[in-house]
């Protein structure tokens, strides 16, 4: 059934581009431009290695669990796995927001201004994914039955992953508006690479729980890697300026690495789990004029562009 769909989808979506290609076509006249397509392939081309990498570190590891432990163990594992990837909407849904902005304020020469937005949307990622960690049980409980309840052990490295994929796109935005695509290849191949690595140390040693944090730590280093080429982008084209603070970034990212565990370690014992929900439910009841304030600045900046 699923191959049937995957079919379904990529026939619909053949019928639905050629026609847009040949709609292009007639708009513009012509159908080869040296000048364009010279373009095209020099931005497009590191690209390709890139999006390969995204793929390999999505899915990797349920392949070599599949290899190395059982088809048991992926099964278990690919629930958590997807379980956890359900904030990855809200992470596109949120990046798609303030995108026109960001680069609005990158053509404007104004990437001072990006940090206050970045830094609340990460605090953002961090709550939403932190809820995704702390009713994981009950999560697991819902979408399968109690023997896929060891799911619950995956779900909060590959749920802390989610942050810094979010991580990645804010870092990475300045080496694609400037062109430099090389450089966010590297990154994502060293990301992947390393990924694979990973997984065929401590999968074998540890088991598919092993492939959770193998995941996170390659996410940090992969989001590591585009702040870094990010900074080389600043110093080519921005004059050496930087838009984020790099001790702003670690005390959210460790601040939300700690509770991300914290929480993972209340999955023995119910009560305390449920008294460190209702904490955070308290904290942000109290703080929710603050919250609602920068929902309202994100929403002002998508309607203002640039401004």
């Amino acid at each position: 059934m699923s191959r049937l769909l995957r079919y379904t989808l990529a026939l619909v979506e053949l019928v639905a581009y050629t026609g847009l290609f040949f709609q292009q076509v007639k708009r513009g006249k012509k159908i080869f431009s040296a000048k364009f397509w010279k373009y095209a392939v020099k931005f497009n081309l590191p690209l390709i290695p890139h999006y390969l990498s995204q793929t390999v570190l999505s899915n990797a590891d349920r392949i070599m669990i599949n290899d190395m432990v059982g088809v048991e163990e992926a099964g278990i594992y690919s629930l958590a796995y997807s379980i956890s990837l359900i904030m990855t909407l809200f992470n596109t849904a949120l990046m798609q927001t303030i995108n026109p902005w960001f680069y609005q304020k990158i053509k404007n020469d104004k990437i001072q201004d990006l940090a206050s937005v970045a830094y609340t949307t990460l605090v953002m990622i961090a709550v939403v994914n932190i809820a995704v960690i702390a009713f994981a049980p009950e999560a697991v409980a819902i979408f399968a039955p109690k023997e896929y309840y060891d799911a619950i052990y995956v779900i909060p490295p590959v749920a802390m992953s989610v942050f810094f994929m979010y991580s990645y796109d804010l870092f990475a935005k300045l080496a694609f508006y400037y062109e430099k695509t090389g450089f966010v290849m590297i990154a994502s191949v060293v990301g992947a690479a390393l990924n694979v690595l990973l997984n065929y140390i401590f999968i074998g040693k540890y088991g598919y729980i092993a492939a959770g944090y193998t995941t996170l730590v390659c996410y940090i280093v992969y989001a590591m890697g585009h702040y870094i080429f990010m900074n080389r982008v600043c110093d080519q084209k921005c004059g050496g300026a930087r838009p984020y603070e790099l001790r702003c970034i670690l005390r959210i990212s460790f601040g939300f690495l700690l509770i991300g565990f914290v929480f993972g370690l209340t999955y023995c014992s119910i009560a305390v789990r449920y008294i460190l929900i209702l904490v955070m439910f308290l904290i942000i009841i109290v703080q929710k004029r603050k919250i609602w304030s920068m929902m309202a600045r994100l929403i002002e900046k998508r309607s203002n562009g640039g401004t």
